[in-house]
């Protein structure tokens, strides 16, 4: 039974996964081009529909990142605005945020041995150093100083994000952690092409995958939760039955 309903989950969240795509790639190459900004603010809104009618729930700790993706998907539809431009960036970064407050307490230093340690160092320093040049770039490209800093603390934000789901992946390797870094790699690929076709060169392919990267962030982000829930309820269930199994043995 329990292996029908997750079969069942899976093709509804694929379903929606596919119906959104689908749009966002029409309402991208087609004659609408814009119609593809108007829907951002809906990904969410189907996720959450389809995630309901499967009867899942949401963690608390989660609600509020996902209210700050659909305030920045919101904020994004007006990308003429520029107050609007960066309000969908603080967005991101709040939730970005949150995602690595969700994390961190998962990632433990004592599972690694020194060469796998000082692997994840070097690649953070790289990628900082990366993103410092990109950061010297744009400060070339964009006419305003603050949507620089918000790029900068978005990027690093991520940057961490990615070494914390590495470092936890690294520990467990389950699906679950495979979920959560499939997540923060969608997300960062999303973000690489938004500033590419925004403030380096414009082609409708950035545009439409930069969306599809955002949508597949999202879908990996909705399969975790269900799936940590499911590790949550399963070792509440087995520490409850350690529970009685102790009791009956000293009854």
């Amino acid at each position: 039974m329990k292996n029908t309903l997750n079969l069942r989950f899976n093709k509804l969240f694929f379903g929606a996964l596919c119906l959104l795509i689908i749009i966002t790639i029409a309402g991208t190459v087609g004659e609408y081009r814009n119609l593809a900004q108007f829907i951002r603010p809906l990904y969410i809104p189907v996720f959450l529909i389809f995630f309901f009618v499967a009867k899942k729930t949401i963690k608390v700790p989660l609600i509020l990142c996902l209210l700050y993706f659909f305030l920045g998907d919101v904020s994004s539809m007006f990308i003429n605005d520029y107050i609007f431009v960066k309000t969908s960036s603080i967005m991101y970064f709040l939730s970005y945020l949150c995602l690595i407050g969700f994390i961190a307490p998962k990632f433990k230093l004592e599972g690694f041995n020194k060469f796998i340690a000082f692997y994840l160092v070097a690649v953070v320093l790289i990628n900082i150093y990366f993103l410092y040049t990109i950061c010297s770039i744009l400060k070339t490209i964009m006419p305003d100083s603050l949507e620089v800093f918000l790029f900068g603390i978005k990027s690093i934000s991520l940057i961490v994000l990615l070494f914390i789901t590495f470092g936890v992946y690294l520990n467990s390797e389950n699906r679950v952690s495979i979920l959560f870094l499939l997540m923060a790699l969608s997300f960062i690929f999303s973000n690489f092409l938004n500033y590419v076709s925004q403030y380096y060169v414009y082609h409708w392919s950035f545009s439409m995958l930069d969306k599809v990267f955002h949508i597949i962030g999202l879908y990996y982000l909705f399969t975790y939760i269900y799936g940590y829930n499911k590790l949550v309820a399963h070792r509440t269930q087995a520490h409850r039955d350690e529970n009685v199994s102790a009791n009956n043995v000293l009854a």
